[in-house]
């Protein structure tokens, strides 16, 4: 399960690059060997993540002041681990008022059942469950914006699956090749 949402959650950060949304990234206690995973560091190379002591992220004001001065307020959030990671701070951020939704094939629990839980628990808490391929979808909502097209086509050729089949089938149908970019995911 976390192998999974490993790398579903790196294929998320790379549609916010895509997309360039604003993205918050945390450890815990790194002094301690709390590092984040190489592979999700590595998309945000020059990002350094908030070093944290609490459990639940939205408690620690060095991420929500972040937040907060962003003036944003609906949240997409996804974590390694569901029941804490996710569920946290998620339910603090819906009873501060703000939107959230939980991208939950990026997201994975100790188990399945772990993970079910905590989704169906923030979901009564009124998060919005979403997956990586919806959240791509609908920041692109058009092909004709092609500032992000060519960033979307090829997420969805390397790790769409049967849409990645189908793009595939319409682009051979078009006689077109999928369009070039400039750093490759």
């Amino acid at each position: 399960m976390l192998f999974e949402a490993y790398h579903k959650l790196k294929v998320y950060f790379m549609i916010q690059i895509t997309f360039n949304v604003p993205t918050i990234l945390t450890t815990v206690i790194e002094e301690r060997g709390g590092y984040i995973i190489k592979g999700l560091q590595d998309v945000f190379p020059d990002q350094k993540p908030i070093n944290r002591t609490f459990i639940n992220t939205w408690e620690d004001p060095n991420v929500t002041d972040v937040v907060k001065k962003s003036g944003r307020k609906q949240l997409i959030l996804a974590a390694l681990w569901t029941e804490i990671c996710l569920a946290m701070p998620a339910i603090q951020a819906l009873g501060e008022g703000y939107e959230v939704f939980i991208v939950t094939d990026a997201s994975g629990g100790v188990s399945a059942e772990a993970h079910d839980m905590a989704v169906r628990r923030m979901v009564q808490a009124g998060a919005v469950p979403i997956n990586w391929m919806a959240v791509l979808a609908e920041w692109q909502r058009d092909w004709a914006r092609t500032e992000t097209s060519a960033g979307v086509s090829e997420i969805l050729l390397e790790h769409g699956g049967a849409s990645a089949v189908a793009l595939a089938w319409e682009l051979q149908i078009l006689a077109t090749t999928p369009p070039a970019t400039s750093g490759g995911h």
